[in-house]
């Protein structure tokens, strides 16, 4: 019964449709087929993102086998004892079961940390935690997803890796396609911060901006799909994306396993598309489907820049159409005027009584100093996001400060130094004497 609740908790595989599509010669684990996301027509697993009958968003579809005969506690098992990176849920993923055999960044079980400095801070009475993302191998979220992409690339049989980025994903893209033995072509908009430009060229692939923004250059990589020069590539958030967003569900099954099996009460989630926020919801449906976790409510909410927060804005109206917007903020990662899961997001935030916040530039540095502070962690601007969210979600009152919240940091605070280098630094330069320190005391005992 598990395994029937969980397929149709996966939003598109149901007892009923469980006949598997799948292409001839592909085995991507439990994924039987993609199905879009709008009027559920199924198609087979192939290199394709929109619904052939009325364009909506295609996403993966699976027939999950349980794992063991012992039902969810021998699942909960097998998990336990596999590697501790992403490939521990392999069989809830879209990949081969030897995924963890192959050359890959294998990133993921980064550290749910314990917040109990930046609780007394935010008057949170309850369990805060941050999962701290910053941790993989090029230290951000997206290493997750290209995993995943990776995976559908070399059974599709991509000889190049590509993508769009607002920084972090191309760094990503750069690296796994190093060590898979790919090549990669990445598009970045052309006035990114310099840390991603040098960690996204380092690799050896091939860096190209786009004078524009990244709706603009996103746009150009649709367009490139059916051009010659893309014959052979993935693009692993475009023709690639409903394997390439499934990697974002493992952030939701490392946070319930580091939990002990539990959910949290509420999670506070970064947009830029949407999709890390949609996909975290698939996963938390799945492991309540499966009997991996108890099925009690939890609230999502979504966390945006105010110079790039239509999603925000959207939920604030009441509306249901997300209407698009010129970024203009410091939290470039998230800077997508026109966020394709948005609809999703609103959906997902009014169902499970959750919310849409956006926080100003200011909020954002003065969020980074103040997780830092606390805990020890320098989040680059997205985490600066939701830390500032969540501390306005506290201060009005709608988020519940007694039950155990996770609040998401996605990246490395060295990617967006620029943020915070004009309000920090040292509090003197003096000479290499005492007296010259005893002189500095009072300003450094202010700080």
């Amino acid at each position: 019964m598990a395994v029937q609740a969980a397929q149709a908790a996966s939003s598109t595989a149901t007892p009923s449709t469980a006949t598997s599509t799948a292409t001839p010669g592909v085995s991507l684990g439990p994924a039987v087929a993609l199905s879009c996301r709008e009027c559920g027509e199924r198609c087979p697993l192939g290199p394709v993102f929109a619904c052939a009958e009325c364009f909506g968003p295609l996403e993966i579809a699976y027939e999950f086998s349980g794992g063991d005969a012992s039902g969810p506690a021998g699942l909960r098992e097998r998990i336990e004892a596999g590697p501790d990176n992403i490939w521990r849920y392999a069989p809830l993923l879209p990949v081969p079961a030897d995924v963890a055999d192959k050359p890959g960044i294998n990133p993921g079980f980064t550290k749910l940390v314990r917040a109990d400095r930046l609780a007394r801070e935010l008057g949170v009475t309850g369990s805060l935690h941050v999962k701290d993302d910053s941790g993989n191998p090029t230290h951000s979220f997206k290493d997750r997803v290209v995993a995943i992409a990776v995976e559908a690339a070399r059974a599709f049989g991509f000889t190049t890796l590509s993508c769009s980025s607002t920084g972090n994903l191309a760094g990503a893209v750069g690296a796994a396609a190093a060590r898979a033995g790919l090549r990669s072509c990445v598009f970045i908009p052309h006035d990114l911060e310099q840390g991603k430009v040098v960690m996204a060229a380092v690799y050896g692939g091939e860096l190209v901006g786009i004078e524009g923004n990244y709706d603009d250059v996103n746009r150009f990589c649709s367009e490139l799909i059916g051009d010659p020069a893309g014959e052979g590539w993935g693009f692993v958030n475009v023709n690639l994306r409903p394997y390439y967003a499934e990697g974002s569900k493992t952030l939701a099954y490392e946070i319930c396993e580091q939990l002990g099996w539990r959910l949290p009460d509420q999670l506070v989630v970064p947009i830029a598309s949407g999709s890390q926020l949609t996909k975290i919801d698939k996963g938390l449906k799945e492991l309540i489907a499966l009997g991996l976790v108890e099925d009690r409510p939890y609230k999502i909410f979504g966390a945006q820049a105010e110079g790039c927060s239509p999603v925000s804005r959207a939920f604030k109206d009441g509306h249901d159409v997300v209407r698009p917007v010129r970024p203009d903020t410091i939290a470039k990662s998230l800077a997508i005027g026109n966020p394709a899961d948005g609809p999703y997001v609103l959906d997902i935030a009014r169902r499970t009584g959750g919310a849409v916040e956006d926080v100003n530039d200011g909020q954002i540095v003065d969020a980074i100093k103040l997780l830092a502070r606390t805990e020890g962690i320098f989040a680059e601007t997205a985490g600066g996001v939701t830390v500032g969210v969540t501390k306005k979600l506290i201060e009005e009152g709608v988020l519940d400060p007694s039950l155990t919240t996770v609040v998401l940091n996605t990246g490395d605070g060295l990617k967006t130094l620029d943020a915070v280098s004009p309000v920090v630094g040292p509090v003197g330069t003096i000479a290499a004497t005492t007296d010259a320190f005893h002189a500095l005391v009072p300003a450094v005992n202010t700080q």
